[in-house]
C-alpha cells in the first residue's frame, strides 16, 4: 500500500465515520469508517517505516575523477 492509498483510506473512513448519517441493515457505517481509518493509518505507517529507507539515495561523491595534465607546446 502506498502513501496515496493510505491517505485515501483515512479520508474515506473519516467521511463514513463522521459525515454520513445513513443506516443500513446489518452494517454499522461508523464502525466501517473507523476500520478504514485504522487500516489507512497502519498502511501509511508501514509504508513510511519499511519502504521509505529504500527510497533514500546516498551520494558518496563524484562518479568519475578527471585528471588534467599540462602539455608543453613544441
Amino acid at each position: 500500500m502506498g502513501i496515496g492509498i493510505g491517505i485515501f483510506f483515512i479520508a474515506v473512513g473519516a467521511v463514513l465515520a463522521f459525515a454520513v448519517d445513513a443506516s443500513v441493515n446489518g452494517v454499522d457505517i461508523t464502525a466501517v469508517g473507523i476500520i478504514l481509518m485504522i487500516v489507512g493509518a497502519l498502511g501509511l505507517l508501514m509504508d513510511l517505516v519499511i519502504f521509505a529507507p529504500r527510497r533514500r539515495g546516498v551520494v558518496d561523491g563524484p562518479a568519475t575523477t578527471r585528471t588534467v595534465v599540462d602539455r608543453e607546446v613544441i
